[in-house]
């Protein structure tokens, strides 16, 4: 594996044999897990992960994707978990369904001042929904999701998924109040943002009234790996309980909007094939709003700057949230 950064954060090859091991049992006390080759991931981005192939049992040859929890994790503000939460998530929730998602093949945890590892299956030959050309990568995308929400609806309630967590008023309320307080400093610039943060506290109720499922909580097209046809969502350390409409505002943020129409229609017939509830626009309205604050309440990712120039210094990304919250602000008659 060339380095690409600092290798310090993961195991050397003795380490990751041993780990591989135990994930892995067989017969006798003999190694059974040989490493062929690892390769750092080039998407990774809260934790380090490297994709390792490996010979399994005496033959059967395996690739990984391995995931290595940090330390210093930082929980945010209660919208993701650490590895061992994510891992939770591939056994309770994914595993019984037997979906489209990376194979779970268990969790490793070096010891009690180490944090641990989850392997899962590398999803071989797939691309990311998001600079996938085939048309159909989003549709299948809303499709898988919507019959997700309809399965998990009912399982929201089971005790076995009692760790997973939920969006409450405390919650959703913390997103336009840090969002407010991150763009203050530029209240000339951007004026409508912070009515817009105190009407949206107005619109929390629809939320916490909709029907709760099981969601993904980043479901953005570059967590979705699309492969011969068929979509295989990853990342689930966002995962939790609250309204599926806010996966299906998260896919389809700044998409065209034929596109975006398309995918509302997918995920409708196929989260629910009978009837539509008269309430879903006026709950996705509310989820639109909530990932834009939810992402620009960030300040770590989103906040402006003054740049050498003694310019406003606004990232990418900040500007496709702003334009997206200001563009419902303009439906919902928030703004000017």
């Amino acid at each position: 594996m060339k380095p690409n950064g600092s290798r310090s954060r993961f195991p050397d090859l003795g380490r990751l044999t041993t780990g591989l091991n135990e994930i892995f049992p067989g017969k006798g006390s003999n190694q059974r897990v040989t490493v062929l080759e690892r390769k750092r991931n080039p998407y990774e981005s809260t934790f380090p992960t490297e994709i390792v192939t490996c010979r399994a049992d005496g033959g059967r040859r395996l690739r990984l994707f391995i995931k290595y929890g940090t330390k210093t994790f930082d929980a945010g503000y209660g919208h993701r978990g650490d590895v061992g939460y994510e891992a939770r998530v591939y056994r309770d929730v994914l595993q019984p369904l037997r979906t489209s998602t990376p194979a779970f093949y268990g969790v490793h945890r070096p010891g009690r001042q180490s944090a641990p590892w989850l392997v899962i299956g590398y999803l071989n030959g797939g691309i990311r929904t998001s600079y996938s050309r085939d048309p159909n990568a989003m549709i299948q995308a809303a499709r898988w999701i919507g019959r997700f929400h309809a399965t998990n609806g009912p399982r929201a309630r089971d005790r076995s998924l009692a760790f997973l967590r939920k969006y409450d008023r405390a919650y959703y309320r913390g997103w336009p109040r840090r969002t407010e307080r991150s763009f203050a400093p530029w209240h000339r610039r951007f004026p409508w943002i912070a009515p817009m943060c105190r009407k949206f506290e107005s619109r929390i109720p629809i939320l916490l009234d909709a029907p709760q499922t099981v969601i993904h909580g980043e479901y953005f097209g570059q967590n979705i790996v699309y492969r011969k046809g068929m979509s295989w969502p990853a990342d689930w350390q966002s995962t939790a309980i609250a309204p599926g409409e806010i996966d299906l505002a998260s896919l389809t943020h700044s998409w065209p909007r034929a596109l975006v129409r398309r995918c509302e229609r997918e995920y409708r017939k196929a989260r629910w094939p009978n009837r539509i509830p008269e309430d879903f626009e006026e709950i996705l309205v509310a989820a639109r709003l909530y990932v834009n604050f939810r992402w620009l309440g960030d300040a770590r990712l989103m906040t402006p700057s003054i740049g050498p120039s003694g310019r406003l210094q606004v990232p990418k990304l900040t500007k496709k949230f702003l334009k997206d919250l200001y563009a419902a602000g303009k439906i919902l008659e928030y703004v000017e």
